[in-house]
């Protein structure tokens, strides 16, 4: 068994008005809704993928959006930033289509040396654009007026905000095999055992800050790669034996998770590589109907019925 973690499997945020999400990260941010389904635990709620073409890990973000949710509290204990990886140069077009969408956004300063345009998404989750030069030579899903020069590439990677990081980083380090990579202005780095996406996680220790409270806006958990079954059976009883609690697997269709809390409050899960997202669509229509699971698909008439009418753009394209 490899003893670390490759990155970023996906990240699940929650959103208020199920439209306005879609319009936000299909059409200002030209990401592809790859799935459209339920909570599996909580049918009467979507559940919304963006990706890239078909969904690969590393470029996932996810959300349940529950018309009506008041907004989260931010604080200790989260995901409080999700940062997607552009190419060199791609900030100035960013700054400008996020501007004449009415988006406000910042060039906060260099990041361990590369640049960071930050903004939050229609309920206030905070989002960052963050310029690496590999992601050029990287395959580009494109459309919306967002050419392969500008567009996104999946993610760079996340920020942990805890109370207190000790135990939060030893679990990164000593568990899921995350190398330290410096400290600048109060931001741990680390980076995972892939040069893929969704490769760093940075840590910030804020003692005085509240703990967070879910709502719109908030992230409800980040995710990690396992390659397979028997790889995450093997992070399971690794996990156990630290006393972390970790729950069964859960069937989640297009890929099987196990979660846990980790001693800062975030919390984590395991996700499988596969099967991936064309089990019940061809990669060419990914997203275009709502999918159920085979123990919903027999009431998709009454769940489909009870959940707000939404539209979808036109398929987008790759490049």
């Amino acid at each position: 068994m490899s003893d670390r973690i490759p990155g970023i499997h996906h990240v699940t945020a929650v959103a208020g008005d199920p439209q306005g999400n879609i319009d936000f990260y299909t059409g200002a941010l030209g990401l592809r809704l790859v799935k459209r389904t339920v909570n599996f635990d909580d049918p009467g709620t979507y559940h919304f993928y963006f990706g890239d073409k078909t969904g690969a890990p590393g470029t996932l973000l996810t959300f349940f959006p529950w018309p009506g949710i008041p907004r989260g509290t931010p604080g200790s204990g989260e995901v409080s930033a999700v940062a997607y990886a552009v190419p060199p140069g791609a900030l100035a077009f960013w700054a400008e289509r996020l501007g004449q969408r009415g988006v406000s956004s910042v060039h906060e300063p260099d990041r361990f040396g590369a640049p960071v345009l930050a903004f939050p998404d229609p309920d206030g989750t905070r989002l960052e654009l963050v310029e690496e030069p590999r992601v050029a030579r990287v395959p580009a899903w494109t459309g919306g007026g967002i050419g392969r020069e500008h567009a996104i590439r999946g993610f760079h990677g996340a920020t942990l905000q805890v109370r207190t990081r000790d135990r939060t980083e030893a679990l990164l380090t000593d568990v899921m095999g995350f190398e330290p990579r410096g400290e600048a202005s109060g931001r741990r780095r680390f980076r995972a055992a892939s040069e893929g996406h969704g490769s760093i996680v940075d840590v910030i220790e804020t003692p005085d800050a509240p703990r967070a409270a879910l709502g719109a806006g908030s992230v409800h958990h980040i995710a990690w790669r396992a390659s397979d079954d028997a790889a995450q059976a093997r992070w399971k009883q690794r996990l156990d034996r630290r006393g972390l609690h970790v729950t069964p697997v859960q069937q989640r269709q297009y890929f099987r998770s196990i979660y846990f809390r980790e001693a800062g409050g975030v919390l984590f899960e395991i996700a499988t590589d596969g099967p991936g997202f064309a089990t019940d669509e061809t990669v060419e229509h990914l997203g275009s109907e709502l999918k159920l699971p085979p123990w919903l698909e027999p009431m998709h008439e009454r769940i489909e019925r009870a959940l707000p009418p939404i539209r979808t753009a036109e398929p987008q394209r790759s490049t």
